[in-house]
């Protein structure tokens, strides 16, 4: 299937989880011919429908939801002590004598995969995981359209054989979660134009290249090396419409050469992100923190703390390798110069 009968232009805006994409940021993006993406994964049930709906109101355009695939943990308590323990230089570091327990370590997947079915957006793409064969012919069924997050060649001939209809080819460049599931996710190493190229090759269904590409001129390349659209996270994040903390933003807009890096610390899950104190805080333990999203959830009051101070060294700073390039306009002004981009390129 040609991608461009869903939409117009071949760009789509990256799903980020935790309030960067609000619906006004998906449906501006849907509305100006691209492809707008909710994260729907740290969302429940009915503030999917809430959100939709919301985004339903300002759009008739197709959109994406996007969803961690997980089965809900159930750790011993002798690892969350553990955990809590490793966690404590930060947590006692803002002045607090213990660490909250959170109400829960997840959001019920198959609770939200029914919500999607019910909800029946043009398009769904996961990560973390692959769904079954039945998964996707239930949403298949919905008349929804199926999009995996792959990190190497194996994981998009997987997708393929349970009958995805297209795959984001993942570079190492990409901020925020990797999306490996296949073998050791410190195996997972490949550039975008490393990555791209082989798995244009080696499937039939469209591929979607994600991993530092910020202007017109990353997405022509794309192209020509056999994508059928890109997909665009840390570009959209210094939107007008991005839900970011604001001094989050401000610290994208001033990372200039400010390195980004993959760590385990903050989730669990390798994650790209400008480096800050936590992760350096961090950094002798990031190999023994429990996985996502058992460390993902023991952190988040962590991070809900520092948005309240407006501390950006105990915040997670998703981003990618392209970071620099960011260009902080409206949503339909960065479309119209991302094509205006790729015709002079």
């Amino acid at each position: 299937m040609d991608l461009r009968t869903l939409f117009p232009h071949p760009i789509i805006q990256g799903p980020m989880a935790g309030g960067p994409n609000t619906p006004a940021q998906v449906a501006a993006v849907s509305n100006a011919g691209a492809l707008g993406s909710l994260a729907g994964s740290l969302l429940s049930p009915d503030s999917l429908r809430a959100q939709v709906a919301q985004i339903r109101s300002l759009t008739d355009r197709p959109f994406c939801l996007n969803f961690f695939v997980l089965q809900t943990p159930s750790p011993d308590a002798a690892e969350v002590a553990a955990a809590v323990t490793m966690l404590e230089p930060v947590w006692s570091a803002l002045g607090w004598s213990e660490l909250p327990k959170p109400a829960k370590w997840c959001e019920d997947f198959a609770a939200q995969f029914e919500t999607l079915i019910e909800l029946k957006p043009a398009v769904a793409s996961f990560t973390f995981g692959i769904l079954s064969a039945q998964q996707v012919a239930r949403l298949h069924d919905a008349g929804i359209f199926v999009i995996g997050t792959i990190t190497t060649v194996d994981e998009a001939l997987a997708w393929q054989e349970c009958g995805a209809d297209a795959v984001i080819a993942s570079g190492v460049e990409a901020g925020g979660h990797r999306g490996t599931f296949l073998g050791p996710q410190t195996e997972a190493k490949l550039t975008t134009f490393e990555l791209l190229p082989q798995v244009a090759a080696s499937v039939r269904i469209p591929v979607i290249a994600a991993g530092g590409i910020m202007d017109g001129a990353d997405i022509k390349r794309a192209l020509n090396a056999g994508a059928q659209a890109v997909q665009m996270g840390t570009a959209f994040l210094v939107t007008d419409e991005s839900g970011i903390h604001p001094a989050y933003k401000q610290r994208l807009l001033m990372a200039g050469d400010h390195p980004t890096r993959l760590t385990r610390s903050f989730s669990g899950r390798y994650a790209r992100g400008l480096d800050n104190r936590f992760m350096q805080m961090m950094a002798s333990v990031e190999q023994k923190v429990p996985p996502y999203p058992v460390q993902n959830a023991l952190t988040g009051s962590i991070r809900a703390e520092a948005a309240k101070r407006g501390d950006t060294e105990f915040m997670s700073l998703w981003c990618g390798m392209g970071v620099a390039r960011a260009r902080p306009m409206a949503v339909a002004q960065l479309v119209q110069t991302l094509l205006a981009e790729i015709a002079a390129a």
